[in-house]
């Protein structure tokens, strides 16, 4: 089974485009507060030139339920990536529309499991998310064999092949491990991280 990768946090059509390209599986916009944050009507624009085949999806973070259902109906996103507290009637009122739901988690000393709340996917992040450093993924049981999870948290080029040699995730996301400077994305770098995290990669699939 062929290693699922998600770039996210794009913002140009560049990016978006070097993303295609270079296989990814989704590209991801970021609609909550942060250097990455992109408006719902040039995500809608960017999503436009993104083939069927390619996951769109936008991520949140502790925002009101009728905010994410505009955002995503505006933007035309494929899937709904949530970071927070929500519960399971948030994700059954999502689970509606139609859209492919994704639960970040970050990781502790309880390892959560893929479909607790009702989402389709699960994307286990730094106890830290988003600071873009490394965490230590070997000395802990990480997901269930056969989990649609993604590994996140510090990834880069450098790093993703024996991340997943050590973790066998279902797939990969990386966001600052591809920029140039916080918030740009390096072209080089996502085709680089693709093709590394391809590379003779195993997964738990």
């Amino acid at each position: 089974m062929t290693l699922f990768v998600k770039i996210c946090g794009l913002r140009t059509e560049q990016d978006v485009d070097t993303a295609v390209e270079a296989g990814a599986d989704a590209i991801g916009f970021v609609f909550s507060d942060s250097p990455r944050r992109i408006d719902p009507a040039a995500a809608a624009r960017l999503a436009a030139r993104i083939p069927e085949s390619v996951l769109t999806v936008g991520v949140f973070r502790r925002e009101p339920l009728e905010y994410v259902r505009s955002v995503a109906a505006e933007s035309g996103i494929g899937a709904v990536q949530l970071h927070g507290p929500e519960d399971r009637a948030y994700y059954d009122e999502l689970s509606g529309g139609g859209w492919t739901l994704i639960r970040a988690a970050a990781f502790g000393d309880r390892v959560p499991r893929c479909g607790e709340l009702g989402e389709d996917m699960l994307l286990l992040d730094a106890p830290v998310p988003g600071s873009g450093i490394a965490w230590d993924w070997s000395r802990k049981q990480v997901a269930g064999a056969g989990e649609k999870w993604l590994l996140a948290g510090g990834l880069t080029p450098e790093n993703v092949r024996e991340a997943v040699d050590v973790t066998r995730p279902w797939g990969v996301d990386v966001s600052s491990g591809v920029e140039a400077s916080r918030g740009v994305k390096n072209p080089a770098l996502i085709t680089a991280f693709v093709e590394a995290a391809r590379a003779g990669a195993v997964t738990s699939g």
